[in-house]
């Protein structure tokens, strides 16, 4: 390789190291990824609703809560969590969603008062519940 195209080689990979960073200098420009690509193929955040099918039950009396998910793949579990003092604490009340996104789980509480109840899956979480066991 002669001098000159040498020279012209070298101040070709420069500039593009200089404009563009060293993906630049080595990719073609359809391989570039920019941030707003990256950003608008992330995942939106699963949401989780709730809706209990009654506001009182006696203690030990089944219940049921439903909802709808979005973002969660059917057959994927949600949880019912209930608040024990500052803590969410999981009950073994699961169910999985169905190809619909939506569930229906089978509770029973033995906590006498009011009950704050949500359902979860991985990061995703409903609103509350307000369950009055008498």
């Amino acid at each position: 390789m002669n001098r000159a195209l040498r020279y012209a080689a070298v101040g070709m990979v420069t500039a593009a190291l200089l404009a563009g960073g060293s993906a630049a200098a080595f990719a073609a420009p359809q391989q570039v990824h920019t941030p707003a690509a990256a950003v608008a193929a992330a995942p939106a955040k699963a949401t989780l609703t709730a809706k209990a099918s009654v506001t009182t039950v006696k203690a030990w009396q089944e219940f049921r809560i439903t909802g709808a998910t979005k973002g969660l793949k059917p057959g994927a579990k949600v949880t019912v969590q209930q608040k024990q003092g500052k803590k969410w604490v999981s009950l073994p009340a699961q169910a999985p969603v169905n190809a619909k996104g939506s569930y229906a789980i089978r509770v029973k509480l033995g906590i006498k008062g009011v009950n704050e109840l949500r359902i979860a899956s991985g990061g995703a979480v409903s609103p509350v519940v307000k369950v009055t066991v008498r």
